[in-house]
Parts: structure tokens; sequence; C-alpha cells
């Protein structure tokens, strides 16, 4: 946007819808995807109580989309919670928060490529999917594929995620459908699996939490491409809300069908072919090949928006000049952050088969943890920024006070006791992961505020200034509108 002043040009304007913008969000949590990465883990932590934990965990998360909502409505930059925590809170949390997005989209994007690979082959032969070495070329080629579609910019990126995800959820609710109509075969379904009576000494709610959390990760990529979404101001972070919700849904539907039909055991024992199991156990002899292949198009999908969020905030990154100004070029014809892209790329190819053909399994597992613990990072200073630069108009009216004020608030509280609890279960790995990216990146953070970046001296994220300055250019937002009508003012508070 012009607003912004870069190092070599700027972003696409209007390539996106909120149409497009609600793909990618979806498409940013990869509902398959999670289905098969996370519910062994989840299952493993909770037994039968994933229904409880997607149901607790959804409300706070929920809080932190409207958090991003409201914040993009007043500053839709590419950078999302990397300006704004600068902008409300202090520069050098906005800088952290940023690295923590980056590096978290890196090592999921490295962690990712041999899963689509595995997947890939699967589709050909059970037997070749336990290559890993033809897995991880399989998958690098993937994701080189949606490095490529990410370099021709925003919108066609966006045509490609109405393809994927739109035929990913179709399989999704075909079977969800199916799977519900479906007689207990392991279990009858209990309400009990939506309360806290199954967590005990060997169930923890913290630690599936935390993979719950992860779960969910990947809605905020709309955010991201605010600066690209036409009407980025009105319709910023609506994508996200929608994402959330609709995968809320389907990860419970799946994890009650797991419940009834696999049994958390089952799934202990053979984590790796419960989703087979499951497909088979729906529509037998073909559906778990259709379940593979949804789980293909959903883990090309979030390394496409994986890519797109570290971009992007790189992009801003150096636009800023708190990392290299390389970083903030764009292509001039396609207009999207071509250095930025070919980096990230790179770099996670270098991860990819690092991880891959040295010790995968456990690397992957504890690379997960640490991710979880910088999502929790940054969502956090996001929901307690949207609360700081709207301070003034929280008691303008209930829906302000709660939407703004105390939903955000408590899923930014929420998000940091996860954060703080998870210090005393996680592994050495784990922690070294997480605590060890936000330590890293103190190094260019204190380089470029030596260096006088501008980014360490912002002008102040002000929801009343922003309000006034829409009025002077005849830009009305619900609570403008609501004001000239003579109603109290209910700021930003629609759905």
């Amino acid at each position: 946007m012009s607003k912004h002043s870069g190092t070599g040009g700027s972003l696409r304007a209007d390539a996106l819808g909120p149409f497009d913008s609600a793909v990618m969000a979806v498409a940013g949590c990869g509902p398959a995807y999670t289905i098969a990465g996370t519910f062994p883990a989840l299952i493993a932590a909770v037994g039968v109580a994933g229904p409880a934990v997607f149901l607790y965990c959804v409300i706070p998360v929920l809080g932190i989309a409207l958090a991003f909502r409201h914040l993009g409505r007043l500053d839709p930059n590419a950078g999302a919670s990397y300006a704004w925590v600068a902008r409300s809170l202090h520069p050098f949390l906005g800088f952290l928060s940023g690295w923590a997005l980056v590096v978290s989209a890196t090592v999921f994007m490295a962690s990712s490529a041999l899963p689509a690979g595995a997947a890939t082959l699967s589709l050909f032969g059970p037997g070749a999917a336990g290559d890993t070495v033809l897995a991880t070329a399989v998958g690098a080629g993937w994701f080189l594929l949606m490095a490529a579609v990410v370099m021709l910019g925003a919108r066609i990126s966006a045509h490609a995620q109405t393809i994927i995800t739109g035929t990913q959820l179709v399989l999704l609710v075909g079977f969800a459908v199916a799977a519900l109509s479906k007689g207990g075969s392991v279990a009858d379904f209990s309400l009990s699996w939506f309360g806290f009576g199954h967590f005990d000494g060997q169930h923890h709610f913290v630690t599936g939490a935390l993979i719950a959390v992860f779960a969910f990760w990947g809605w905020d990529v709309t955010s991201n491409l605010a600066e690209e979404t036409r009407g980025g101001r009105r319709s910023s972070g609506f994508g996200g809300v929608i994402g959330v919700l609709t995968c809320f849904a389907l990860f419970v539907v799946f994890i009650i069908a797991v419940n009834i039909l696999v049994g958390a055991d089952a799934v202990r024992q053979n984590p790796g072919a419960f989703l087979s199991v499951l497909g088979d156990a729906v529509w037998p002899g073909w559906g778990g090949r259709l379940l593979v292949l949804a789980v293909l198009l959903s883990t090309v999908a979030t390394l496409e928006t994986s890519l797109i969020q570290a971009t992007r905030t790189l992009f801003a990154m150096g636009r800023d000049r708190t990392l290299h100004q390389a970083f903030g070029r764009i292509h001039p014809r396609r207009q999207a952050p071509w250095t930025a892209t070919v980096v990230v790329a790179g770099v996670a190819l270098v991860f990819t088969v690092a991880v891959n053909l040295g010790d995968g399994p456990g690397l992957v597992a504890d690379a997960v943890s640490g991710v979880g613990l910088l999502i929790c990072f940054y969502y956090s200073l996001a929901a307690f920024s949207a609360v700081a630069v709207h301070r003034k108009q929280l008691l303008t009216s209930t829906g302000s006070l709660f939407l703004i004020g105390v939903w955000p608030l408590c899923g930014g509280l929420f998000m940091s006791w996860i954060f703080v609890q998870s210090l005393t279960e996680l592994g050495t790995a784990a922690l070294s992961i997480g605590l060890g990216a936000l330590v890293l990146g103190c190094l260019p953070m204190l380089r470029s505020w030596f260096l006088g970046s501008s980014y360490f001296q912002p002008s102040r994220l002000d929801a009343e200034r922003a309000q006034k300055v829409d009025a002077s250019y005849g830009v009305m937002d619900l609570g403008s509108s609501r004001a000239a009508a003579g109603q109290p003012e209910e700021l930003l508070t629609d759905f």
C-alpha cells in the first residue's frame, strides 16, 4: 500500500477479496493435515478428552482472532503483529513477535515436506511411503512448486488455494457426514468427552492445549495479506474468524469419530495408520485413500500459506530495515516479495533435508512443541496490543467491552498461561527450539536498533486518531456510522 514506504515497490493492492481471505484462513489451519499430524499426539496426551481440549481452546483462539481483526482495521500491514505490537506495546516486543512467526513458519515448512511426500507416495502404494529419501524428495518438489506459486503473486496464490482447499473441504465434509451416520464400533458417544473428568495424572490439559493451539495456528495469514486485500480495513481479519470456526467444527467431528470408530488405545498403539483405519471404518476399501488425498492437499495448502506468512513478515522487516533491506524488494511485475521468498524457501529446504534425513520423527515432535511456544508468545502480545490500543473505547458500550476488551484479553491471558505452564512440561529440545529462537532473534533486533532504524521510534497506534482520519477521508466504519446516526458508538463489534 502506498502509505508504507518500501525499498523496492509496494505489494499489489486489491489482489484478493473477502472470500479469498476466508479460503486462506482455512488453508492456513490445514484441517486435514492437522487431523493426521496432531491427533495422535493429542490423543496420547489427553485420551478421549480431545473434544474438551478443542472446545476450551477455540474460545481464547477466537479472542485472538478478534484482536487481529480490530488491529488490522486500524493498520492493515503485511507484518501484522510485528507492526501492531511495536506501535502499541514496545518495538522490541514487536520485532520478536515477527521473528517468532518467521521461525514458526520456517520450522513448520521443514517438518511438513516429508508428510507431503509420504502422502503422495502412499496414493500409489503403501510401501513406497516408507522410503524417507524418496518421500523427502517428493515433498521438496511440492514445496518448490508452492514457492513458485507464491512468487507469481497473491492473486495466483488465492486461485490455487481455492481449488486445493475447496477439494479438501468437500472430502472432509463428506467424510464427516458419513462418520456421524455410522454406529459406534468401539465406544458410544459421551458428553463427558467435553468435560474435565478425563484429565488426570496421565492426561494433561496443558499439554493438549499446546497441541490444540498449534492445530488452530495459521488462520492469521489473512492479516499478513491485508495490504493485498480489497477493502483491507473493512474486511481485515474477518476471514480469520471464519477459518477458526470452520476448522473447529471439523476437528471436533473428527476427534469424536476417532473415539467412536477407532478408539484412543488403537491410535496410541499405531499412530501412523490411524487415519487409514478411520477411513476404512467409514468407507471400506477406499475411505482411507481419500483421507490421504485430503491430507496431501491440506499439506500442500499449508506449505503455501506458511510461506506467505513468513515472506510478508520478512518483507515488512526489510521495508522497515530491521532486517536487510533486500527483504523489502518487490518483483516489479508480480508485486510479490521475491527476495524474501527465495531466502525462506532455501532455508526451509535445507532444514527439510537436515531434519528428515537425520533424527526425523523425534526432532519434528520437539519442533512442533517449540513452535507452539512461539505461537502462544506472539498471539498473546497481539491480544494485549488490541486491548491497549482501544482502552479508551472499551466502556462506550457492552459490545465494545466484551468483543474488544474482555474476550481478546482472556485469549491473551490464556496463551500466556499455556506458555508459562509449558516451560515446566516440555523437554529440553523443545524448549531449546522455542526459547532459543527468541534469544537468537535478539541479535538482529539489537543490531537494527543500534543502527537507528525508524521502526524503534514508531508512531503510536491510536484508535481515536484512526477514526478521525477515516472521517476526514469519508471512510465510514461501524463506529462512525453509528455515531453519525446518533446511536451509541459500538466500536468494531460486527462479525
